[in-house]
């Protein structure tokens, strides 16, 4: 059975539903006959675009409530099977810029959510979208779910409480809860707007207007990417097994990369652009990780999830992707 069909006739409510994530999910699962509900505060910026959901549109529900709504909340979680908790604030830069916006997205809002739950719906089954840069500056590599956790900005910090919300919340209340730290997704449906939530789909526009990709410091840090469609496979194995209640797992692409070698890719494969190597702004240097890239053998081994699409298959859809819907998302 395709894992997604172990959700045939499920009540699903995914938060962040309209941006990025969110919205791959709620199609696959609308694919494999859930009922889905997806919410989403849409806050300039953030990535929330109705387009995003332009062809489910006629069968899904869209609620447009801020996760910082308990009433709303209260509301949306009770009947459902599984909750999908992508709504965060995900900018690095934004989180140091502004702290205490950061902090009420995903650390408060992220206990009233599980509050919501334990008081209206203890039986609802929860993914968390974590991050990898809960661990900060790697000590080895690849990073591993017993790395240390030690995160360079504000964000990583109140990701890291979000997801310790979640554990605790499983272990001591019985509300089913595991976690995802996910690492540089990409994909169709991204936020391109600007260059504030990750260096792929800033590169990738960058490529597509024929404009030239500026890296910081020499190019060569390493990354590992992970194409959207495998992320939503990992979501939905996750909400399926048992096992994996009150767990934290990585993600983590094939092979990591170099930024250097992103950036050449996304030029060969449009055809068009330049890149050059330019110092590091203050304030990215602060917050600057160095190289990451993670081991995903823990989920692999308790759940069977591996990343499957090729780098360059992966960016090659989703470069055909924006040729085709590019103004929908400037």
């Amino acid at each position: 059975m395709n894992v997604a069909e172990r959700f045939a006739g499920s009540r699903v409510l995914v938060t962040g539903g309209l941006g990025f994530i969110g919205s791959n999910l709620a199609r696959r699962l609308v694919g494999a006959g859930a009922e889905v509900t997806v919410m989403d505060a849409m806050i300039p910026d953030y990535g929330g675009n109705l387009f995003n959901v332009h062809d489910i549109r006629d069968r899904v529900t869209v609620n447009i409530a801020d996760v910082r709504d308990r009433a709303a909340m209260d509301h949306l979680i009770a009947g459902k099977d599984y909750l999908f908790n992508l709504a965060g604030q995900v900018s690095h830069l934004d989180s140091m810029q502004d702290p205490f916006t950061d902090l009420d997205i995903n650390c408060r809002s992220q206990l009233a959510i599980l509050e919501s739950c334990r008081h209206r719906n203890p039986q609802v089954k929860v993914v968390f979208a974590g991050s990898r840069q809960q661990y900060g500056r790697p000590r080895y590599l690849p990073v591993d779910e017993q790395h240390p956790l030690r995160p360079v900005d504000v964000n990583g910090i109140n990701k890291l409480a979000g997801e310790w919300y979640h554990i605790l919340y499983n272990e001591t209340y019985g509300v089913r809860a595991v976690s995802l730290r996910l690492t540089n997704t990409y994909g169709p449906g991204q936020l391109v707007k600007h260059s504030r939530q990750g260096f792929i789909a800033w590169f990738l526009r960058r490529a597509l207007e024929g404009g030239e990709i500026e890296l910081f410091g020499d190019g060569t840090q390493l990354r590992d990417l992970t194409f959207v469609e495998d992320v939503v496979d990992a979501f939905l194995l996750a909400a399926s097994a048992e096992r994996a209640n009150g767990q934290v797992y990585n993600l983590a692409g094939e092979t990591p990369i170099s930024l250097a070698d992103v950036a050449r890719l996304m030029i060969e494969i449009t055809g068009q652009g330049s890149v050059r190597t330019v110092p590091f702004p203050s304030d990215r240097r602060r917050i600057d990780i160095g190289s990451y890239y993670g081991s995903a053998a823990k989920i692999g081994a308790e759940l069977g999830w591996r990343p499957r699409t090729p780098l360059r298959e992966g960016l090659e859809r989703t470069i055909c992707y924006y040729r085709d819907h590019l103004r929908h998302y400037l």
